[in-house]
This record gives structure tokens, C-alpha cells and sequence, in this order.
């Protein structure tokens, strides 16, 4: 598809790309001269050099590709590897690690730490951004994710995701004293219309079933296991927050003036099984909390302890 259509009404004997670049300012001399040369601007129809002069009747077609995104570059950062093979990693992802190159995030994510540990890895998706990302989890969410090393792989494994046949188990710390100590949400998810980067419960959402246990009781404040039975945006930072028990440390649907001080929002992916695509064998994994997660949940026990004392 064109971009620009211009016809020539009157003679000149401006070259090509001048006479481009007066009537289409957004485009730079240079840039439309890269234009010509790669075919992409067209005199009735056929390629003409940068030198050719237009004549009346001449009708100047141009085509403006869309930008290629940046291939993301490999960067050394330290990756923790639970489980690796020829087909696919899982990583127990830190805390405040980014995913995958976005606005805002051009490097020093997931997918470069990847890219330098598993070059193969660049192959694994036709969107050179994200490359073998099969799932994500927030910036700020710790815990494990499975990361494919190719196409076949990753395509098998979205399947499993989309079919609901992989099981994810997190442990978050909510604010509140949660009953009863089992129980389901189901509230549909929809992205906020007022702010974009948010999500909510809305009627016109998409349906969400998130089931949790509780562990434990820890003062004003809740251990839960939470299992995300659908897999929406935020889903687990929503649902909680939508029956007034949000997660600890989330800043976008938590509580404003925090009981406690933390670093991040306490949730933490702690257990994920699912069917390796290659060898059909259904594989578990599990991680431990990571410290900080550890040292809030050691401080509210002292603090019961001295409680009762």
C-alpha cells in the first residue's frame, strides 16, 4: 500500500528526490533517496534513479516501509537455570527483571540474558523481540518461567497454555485477614478504559477463575497459595484486590499507605508443571521464596510472637 500519491501538474526540472522531498516534508532527502534506490518509490508505476526529472502527466507513487524493530543484543547477566535441554529452559526469573525489550525496557531483560546464555534462542519466534517467550510475569514478580529454545517448542507449549494444561502455583502475602481458607474467585478481566496500563473486573472482561489456599495467618496480613486457573493480564493482582484483600507491595491495585515496608509486590511463582513437548514426560519444578520474600514473612512471625508473649 502507498503512503503518498502525487501527481505532476506542472513542468520542473527538480530532480526525483527533490521534488519528493518539498511536497512530502515528513520524509528527509536521505531517506527518500534511500527510498528510490530500494524500489520503493515508483514513477508510473516503474523505478526510476534519484536524477530522473519528473514530467507533466507523471504520477509519483511512495511506499514507506514499517520500521523493523531492534533485534534485542545479548547481554551478560545472571541468569538462574532450574532446568535446561536442546528444547527449552526454566527459569527461576528475579525480581525486578523484565521480561522482554518494551517501551521503556530497550535492554537489560530476560531476553538478553537469554540471548547471551542460549544464542539458539534468537531463532525461537518470528517476533525477534521476544524470542522462545512462551509466558510472562510481571517486572516485579519472582519465580519460574519456561522458555522455549525453538519454533516447534514454543508453538506446542503456547498450546498447552491456551488449552489450560499447565499448572501454575504462587505464594503471595495480602493485606488483610483472609477467609474462608479455601476458596475460588471467578470475576471476568478487562482492561481499565480511563488507563490503559491497567486491568479490572468488568462485565465485559474476559472470564478469570483464580482458586487459593490459605497457609497462613499472619497478623493483618494473609499467606496464600494462589492458583491462576486462566491465565489474564494481572490476573492474581486484580482478583485479590477486587475482594479487598490485595497483594502486599502492589503499588498499581494495592493499598496506598502500606502497614508494612517492601521492596516489591509479594508474589512469587513458585511451582509450574507442564508436558515437555519433546519427550511427552509431564515435569514439575518448584523453587523456594526468594529472600526478600522470606525476610517480610520472618518479621511478621517475630512481631506475632512478641504479640503473644
Amino acid at each position: 500500500m502507498f503512503r503518498y500519491s502525487l501527481s505532476v501538474d506542472e513542468a520542473s526540472d527538480e530532480r526525483l528526490d527533490k521534488y519528493v522531498a518539498i511536497r512530502v516534508p515528513a520524509l528527509s532527502r536521505s531517506k527518500i533517496q534511500r527510498l528510490i534506490e530500494s524500489g520503493y518509490i515508483l514513477v508510473n508505476g516503474e523505478v526510476k534513479k534519484a536524477s530522473y526529472s519528473p514530467a507533466v502527466g507523471d504520477l509519483i507513487r511512495v511506499r514507506v516501509p514499517p520500521k523493523r524493530p531492534d533485534v534485542p543484543k545479548a547481554q551478560d547477566i545472571p541468569l538462574d537455570v532450574v532446568f535446561e535441554d536442546d528444547d527449552l529452559l526454566v527459569v527461576n526469573k528475579p525480581a525486578g527483571l523484565v521480561v522482554h525489550p518494551g517501551s521503556g525496557h530497550p535492554s537489560g531483560t530476560l531476553v538478553n540474558a537469554l540471548l547471551a546464555y542460549r544464542p539458539d534462542i534468537a531463532r525461537a519466534d518470528v517476533n525477534p523481540q521476544r524470542p522462545g517467550i512462551v509466558h510472562r510475569l510481571d517486572a516485579d514478580t519472582s519465580g519460574l518461567l519456561v522458555v522455549a529454545a525453538n519454533r516447534e517448542v514454543q508453538a506446542a507449549l503456547q498450546a498447552q497454555f491456551k488449552a489450560r494444561e499447565v499448572e501454575k502455583r504462587y505464594v503471595a502475602l495480602l493485606h488483610g485477614h483472609l477467609t474462608p481458607a479455601h476458596a475460588a474467585i471467578e470475576a471476568p478481566i478487562g482492561r481499565d478504559p480511563h488507563d490503559r496500563k491497567r486491568m479490572g473486573v468488568m462485565r465485559e472482561g474476559r472470564y478469570a477463575r483464580t482458586e487459593y489456599t490459605v497457609k497462613e495467618h499472619l497478623g493483618d496480613f494473609t499467606l496464600v497459595e494462589a492458583r491462576p486457573i486462566t491465565g489474564r493480564t494481572h490476573q492474581l493482582r486484580v482478583h485479590f484486590a477486587s475482594i479487598g484483600y490485595p497483594i502486599v507491595g502492589d503499588d498499581k491495585y494495592g493499598r496506598r499507605h502500606e502497614q508494612i515496608r517492601v521492596p516489591r509486590q509479594l508474589l512469587h511463582a513458585q511451582r509450574l508443571t507442564f508436558t515437555h513437548p519433546r519427550t511427552e514426560e509431564r515435569l514439575t519444578f518448584e523453587v523456594k521464596l526468594p529472600p526478600d520474600f522470606r525476610s517480610v514473612l520472618q518479621s511478621l512471625r517475630a512481631g506475632d510472637e512478641k504479640g503473644s508473649s
